[in-house]
């Protein structure tokens, strides 16, 4: 039996392409200015094309957040695993993650805060990541001697908290002229450690 071939399927190729020609356009365009039609020109394939991977911009818009943000998910999941370094560490490193992604794909992380009140496809993609980002690190909350209970003091509802927090620190960064992300960093990171008492 021959193997499969590890390559990306066509299919895959063309809904990348999609996501990057949108993430391109977000540069310089606002979701409401977006078209279907820049976006698959962007893409290199024609509009009825696009329909075939996605219903609507709002759509690729929550895919490309989506794509975006299984970064985050990805860095706070490694370093929460990480049992043998103190807490404190591994809550600057997801931090560090977390800057990483907003200077690496800020426009991408501003759309996705700016429109999840408007379209629920978007705000569920964006929501969802937060949540699983607070859960993550409620895991190293509680390796950090928070209680692991319910209530306002317990570790979920600290790291539910925080996480929010750090999601507002990091878009009014990536809003401001100068984009100071090693500030934001700065900030949140000393927060959290307040709150962990390191």
């Amino acid at each position: 039996m021959g193997r499969r071939s590890a390559a990306p399927r066509k299919g895959d190729l063309r809904e990348q392409a999609l996501l990057d020609a949108a993430e391109a356009l977000l540069e310089h365009t606002g979701l409401e200015e977006l078209t279907v039609e820049a976006i698959a020109k962007g893409a290199g394939i024609s509009r009825g094309s696009l329909y075939f991977y996605f219903g609507n911009k709002h759509e690729v818009l929550a895919a490309l957040v989506e794509r975006t943000l299984r970064t985050i998910r990805a860095e706070a999941d490694s370093t929460a695993q990480d049992a043998t370094s103190p807490p404190g560490e591994v809550m600057e490193r997801a931090v560090k993650g977390v800057e990483r992604v907003w200077r690496e794909h800020g426009t991408v992380m501003r759309a996705a805060v700016d429109y999840s009140a408007l379209h629920p496809v978007i705000g569920t993609a964006w929501n969802d990541t937060v949540e699983a980002f607070a859960r993550t690190m409620t895991q190293v909350l509680t390796r950090a001697g928070i209680p692991d209970e319910r209530g306002p003091e317990g570790a979920a509802a600290l790291a539910n908290a925080l996480c929010w927090l750090t999601e507002r620190t990091f878009y009014r960064a990536a809003c401001s002229p100068g984009r100071d992300y090693p500030a934001a960093t700065a900030t949140t990171v000393a927060i959290w450690r307040r709150v962990m008492g390191s």
